[in-house]
């Protein structure tokens, strides 16, 4: 490394954030810059340390100590083309990846870790602003025809790859835009969405193709694509939202947080959008968990001008520090705030929502909690045990159901006759993506389930390689942590 000591002289140090009162006031994002000065001296904390662990703690095996060096020395080219080398779009990891690589950085052993994440998304702003990131075509064509369904990153990322093979590549997205969850779920104020925007003239200039509109499985059947194509990948998601199956739950104001987030999107990119507005101006608003998709509502809301924002999460409050039962360089439960939960919203653990409150109109008015505790079995999964005497009715008058999900719809996977495993994703084995038909692959969450997106962009690398083998019979496309021509 070039900074051998420079672990031990620099702070660790990432964007700033606007101040509370001036980005509540619009869905822009509100980091501030480091200067180039000071992201070489992120680059430098860096350490020599021999046996680069944040490889493991990232799912792309990203080449981490590789990339921190080149900032440091100013070789922000060289960064940029190591950094593109294993993952295809830095631009979205760099500011939405919870960044497991920093857990398991050497240096966050005793001290804060190196800012991977923030070093990743400006190596990817620098090349994008420098014209280094342009279309590249393949020089050959191999004839052969895939269909991608579903257009996150998953899909987006196996499109370039088996693009870059010579394959013919379409892309089916039922919205009305590409995207998926990063333009439909992730709000502006994470991610403007001119970042997706910028990467898919890429890759429509590259030659892939992108049919919007087009749900597979309702607008067109699965089974046309067998027929018209050599090859299916379903980059689908999990879809399929939890419910919370209690009294009150088709009560006016309790809402799915994805429709909430969807719209909230659309609105703020001057799309029409179907159904009844969604709004959480003037109202005291709960959000029923404690993931990233929670935090997205909570700062959506303040930004509609909720009256009140509180968070539920069913789970025990994490410890602020690494758990003991969860060592280095594994990921950590502990407690983890957000920018959204900064924003003034309040936060409850260890609660249980029972029932939702009426009026005699059918409108949400309030809901009664009960707070619990989790007992460890040994050799069981703990099980959760309500406290008595501590029901409490809470004024609410939205609700947003932040539960995660369950699956991705049956819809293709009974066209086509797939398997399914015991969570209602598509089966298909992380050795070659291959589902019990042939032909037909599956990646992404709507294979492994809801997961991170760095996950989605891994997945759809390696199914592309496997897609590639099938139908050449080999494949030059790499797996984790190989590189990869072109690069940028």
């Amino acid at each position: 490394m070039g900074k051998i000591t420079g672990f031990m002289e620099y702070e660790r140090k990432v964007d700033p954030y606007a101040p509370v009162e001036e980005r509540l006031k619009n869905y822009k994002e509100f980091t501030k810059p480091l200067s180039e000065k000071a992201m070489k001296e992120q680059g430098a904390r860096c350490m020599d340390c021999g046996i680069p662990f944040c490889h493991s703690g990232c799912p792309l095996g990203n080449l981490i100590p590789d990339f921190n060096d080149a900032v440091y020395r100013g070789k922000w080219d060289k960064a940029a083309e190591i950094l593109h080398a294993t993952n295809n779009f830095p631009e979205f990891t760099g500011r939405l990846c919870p960044a497991p690589c920093e857990e398991a950085c050497v240096l966050g052993i005793n001290e804060d870790p190196v800012s991977i994440e923030n070093i990743e998304k400006h190596i990817a702003e620098t090349a994008f602003a420098k014209g280094w990131v342009i279309a590249t075509p393949p020089e050959t064509r191999t004839g052969k025809k895939v269909a991608v369904v579903g257009s996150g990153p998953a899909g987006l990322a196996a499109a370039q790859q088996l693009n870059r093979a010579g394959h013919l590549v379409t892309v089916f997205e039922r919205d009305e835009k590409p995207g998926g969850l990063l333009r439909y779920g992730i709000p502006d104020f994470k991610m403007e969405k001119h970042v997706i925007d910028r990467r898919l003239e890429i890759l429509e200039e590259e030659g892939i193709e992108f049919r919007c509109g087009v749900h597979v499985g309702k607008d067109v059947a699965a089974t046309d694509l067998q027929s018209d194509y050599d090859a299916i990948l379903l980059c689908g998601g999990a879809t399929v939202r939890r419910p919370l199956p209690i009294p009150g739950a088709d009560l006016d104001g309790v809402v799915q947080a994805m429709d909430f987030l969807g719209q909230n999107n659309r609105r703020v990119d001057g799309i029409p959008f179907k159904g009844k507005e969604l709004s959480a101006k003037g109202k005291n608003v709960i959000v029923i968990g404690g993931g990233d998709t929670g935090s997205d509502c909570i700062g959506t809301s303040f930004r509609q001008g909720a009256k009140s924002v509180s968070n539920f999460e069913i789970l025990g409050k994490p410890p602020a520090g690494r758990p003991e039962d969860q060592p280095w360089p594994f990921w950590p439960m502990r407690l983890r705030t957000s920018s959204s939960h900064k924003e003034g919203a309040e936060r409850y653990f260890s609660i249980s929502t029972k029932e939702f409150k009426g009026d005699g109109d059918g409108k949400l008015t309030g809901l009664v909690t009960v707070e619990v505790e989790w007992e460890k079995v040994p050799g069981q999964r703990p099980k959760l045990v309500e406290l008595k005497g501590t029901e409490k009715e809470w004024p609410c008058d939205l609700a947003l159901l932040a539960l995660g999900f369950t699956g991705s719809e049956m819809s293709i996977a009974d066209q086509l006759g797939l398997e399914l495993d015991p969570r209602t994703n598509i089966k298909a084995s992380v050795s070659d993506y291959q589902t019990n038909v042939p032909g037909v692959f599956a990646a992404g969450d709507q294979r492994r389930g809801q997961s991170l997106i760095v996950w989605a962009i891994s997945e759809g690398r390696q199914a592309a390689h496997h897609v590639d083998s099938y139908l050449m019979g080999s494949s030059e496309l790499p797996l984790k942590g190989e590189g990869d021509l072109p690069r940028i």
